[in-house]
């Protein structure tokens, strides 16, 4: 049985800054494709669809970038709750085992 192939997914920043490198002189498609890890083709795509699209390209499925921005700062808030509760938990444990 096969495992489901994983896809990589890219950030509209990593696709253009890619196409960018790509089209500067004496920069070879081969050679940004080696540098980052896609394939030619991959790259051939990102270049036609900001050909066809412009400035509406590589929207895909992403999420704001400040509702993440929101999200990971509520995330990173319970986590250090957490972690302080642990700390005082700990604290007091160690106590009643002196």
């Amino acid at each position: 049985m096969s495992r489901p192939r994983k896809y990589r997914r890219f950030s509209p920043e990593f696709k253009r800054e890619a196409l960018q490198r790509a089209s500067a002189d004496g920069i070879t498609d081969k050679q940004v494709c080696e540098e980052l890890g896609i394939s030619a083709r991959q790259l051939a795509r990102w270049r036609d669809e900001l050909r066809l699209l412009g400035v509406d390209a590589f929207t895909g499925k992403s999420v704001d970038r400040d509702e993440e921005l929101i999200q990971l700062r509520k995330e990173l808030a319970e986590v250090k709750r957490e972690r302080d509760f642990l700390k005082e938990a700990a604290a007091f444990f160690a106590k009643e085992l002196k």
